[in-house]
Parts: structure tokens; C-alpha cells; sequence
């Protein structure tokens, strides 16, 4: 045991060695200065205090430190993992309450039936382009206008005898005509926007909906009136989906300033729009074919 007395009469710290009760050695005085090289003089010769103590290890310290950074990592990682989890819950549950709330869709096919039949009749009726001239429109009349092409086109195909080779009839005639109204009406929209218009993508999926009346008529007539030559098609194909295609084409060329801009998308939606009831009766029916074969 040692243990460090100071004598009352002197100011110098000296340190007596006891074992077992007994004194070992006599009561020595040891004069203890500390230099500023970290040496301890004893009796006025220098000694480093590295002899007689141990230096610390570090070796214990180590795996302490990497155990707390460990717990540190799997305590972060767990804490965003939760986060994350929470933030895709709670858009997954925006999501799912967006498109289960009707309420959201109701103004859109809020609409009268006077106003759907006046809206019919307009869709031949093209005006001229403006800037003062704004699109209104609902989805209720393009949905049943693409249905009714549907209806159309199947009947057409079964009158014809035409057959796919892959899925059916009916799969064939909702995929052309559903394809036909949102892709075109995507497609329009792609151009108004790379042309800076303020037009919306209800509006224009309202007015290409609307844009089937023509084509529905044109084909319902060709397949009832029908001849030989065909020429009744070409006749109805020329003025009803003609009249069809330049409302399309003037309507979105009045949501552009420049008028080049305008006659680039309105040049776009008119080929568009002739082109796809063509291909629609030369694709879809062969019953002049058939008549003039009997």
C-alpha cells in the first residue's frame, strides 16, 4: 500500500511505502517537480514516469466504440426505413382515395341531355380559328360516342366476316376505338404544349370525343346505304368526317398565338382524324368486296 502524507513542516510531498502495517523502508522525503518535458525528478535525477506506470491501452476501447457506432447505424436505419414506410403509405392511401372518390370525375359528366345533343350538332359545324374562342366540353358525350363506334366497328367486322387471328372481335373494336380517342387526344395536347397553349386535357379529350360523331355516322351509313362502287363511303367520308376533322383542326388552332403554330396542329389534328376513318373501313370491312363478288 502507498499511500502520500505531507509533512506539516515542509512544503515538499514525500511518499512513505507501507506493507502489511510494517514500514518496509524508512520514511524517505522526495523532493517531486515536474519539468516540461513530463519528467518527475527524484532525489535530482530524472526519471520518465513511463518506467513505473503502465500506459493505457486502447485495445478495450475499440470494440466499445465500433459496438455504440453500430448501434448508432442500425438505430438510424431502422428510424428511415419507418419514415419511408410511412411517406409510401400515406401516398399509396392518397392515391387510392383520388381515384375511389367519384366526386372528383361528377362535374364532368354532369351535363344535360340538350346540351350533349347541341354539342352533337356542333361538332360538324367548323368555325373559323379566334383567340376569343374557348373550348367547353364534357365527358359524357365522348365516352358514348366511343362506345357507340364500337358497337359500330363490331358490327361492321361480323358483317364482313372479318376474323383476328389473336383475341376477339369485341377485344379489337374497344382497343381501336378507346386507342384512337386517348391517343389522339394525348398526341394533341403533346403539340399545344411544345406551342406554349393554355388549353387543358379535358377540354381537348372533349372536343376529339365529340369529333367521333362524324366518323360514326360515316361508317353507320356505309355499312346500311351501301354500293358496289363504294362511293357513298367516299362521299360521307369526304363530308361528314371532313366536317368532323376542321372543327378539331380549327378549334385547337384558335388555343395558339402564332399562327404557324396554329397551322402545325391544326394540319396535324385534320390528317389525323381523315386518315383514321379510312383505315377504318378499308381495314375493318370488306363487304363491297362481298357485294360485288354476289
Amino acid at each position: 500500500n502507498i499511500k502520500m502524507a505531507v509533512d506539516r513542516g515542509s512544503e515538499n510531498p514525500w511518499i512513505q511505502s507501507s506493507e502489511n502495517g510494517h514500514d518496509k523502508h524508512p520514511d524517505v522525503a522526495i523532493d517531486m517537480m515536474e519539468s516540461s518535458e513530463g519528467f518527475v525528478v527524484l532525489h535530482g535525477e530524472p526519471r520518465s514516469p513511463s518506467r513505473d506506470a503502465t500506459p493505457p491501452t486502447s485495445t478495450s476501447a475499440q470494440p466499445q466504440e465500433e459496438g455504440l457506432v453500430d448501434q448508432m447505424k442500425s438505430e438510424v436505419g431502422k428510424e428511415m426505413a419507418g419514415k419511408m414506410w410511412q411517406a409510401g403509405t400515406q401516398s399509396a392511401r392518397r392515391a387510392f382515395n383520388l381515384y375511389a372518390n367519384v366526386d372528383l370525375l361528377r362535374p364532368y359528366f354532369d351535363v344535360e341531355t340538350r346540351e350533349v345533343a347541341v354539342r352533337l350538332f356542333q361538332s360538324l359545324i367548323p368555325r373559323l380559328p379566334s383567340s376569343e374562342r374557348r373550348i367547353q366540353g364534357d365527358l359524357y358525350g365522348p365516352t358514348v360516342l366511343t362506345f357507340t363506334l364500337v358497337a359500330i366497328l363490331l358490327l361492321t367486322m361480323k358483317a364482313s366476316g372479318h376474323t383476328v387471328r389473336e383475341g376477339t372481335l369485341m377485344g379489337t373494336a374497344i382497343g381501336v376505338s378507346f386507342l384512337y380517342w386517348l391517343g389522339t387526344s394525348l398526341l394533341y395536347f403533346f403539340f399545344a404544349y411544345l406551342f406554349n397553349s393554355n388549353v387543358a386535357i379535358s377540354k381537348v379529350l372533349s372536343l376529339v370525343g365529340y369529333g367521333l360523331f362524324g366518323p360514326c355516322v360515316c361508317l353507320l351509313s356505309s355499312l346500311l346505304l351501301h354500293s358496289g362502287s363504294g362511293r357513298s363511303f367516299y362521299f360521307t367520308w369526304s363530308l361528314l368526317a371532313g366536317l368532323s376533322a376542321l372543327r378539331i383542326s380549327f378549334a385547337l388552332a384558335s388555343t395558339t398565338s402564332l399562327r404557324r403554330h396554329a397551322f402545325v396542329l391544326g394540319s396535324v389534328a385534320f390528317c389525323v382524324h381523315m386518315v383514321f376513318v379510312l383505315y377504318l373501313k378499308l381495314a375493318y370491312s370488306k363487304l363491297y368486296e362481298a357485294i360485288s363478288v354476289l
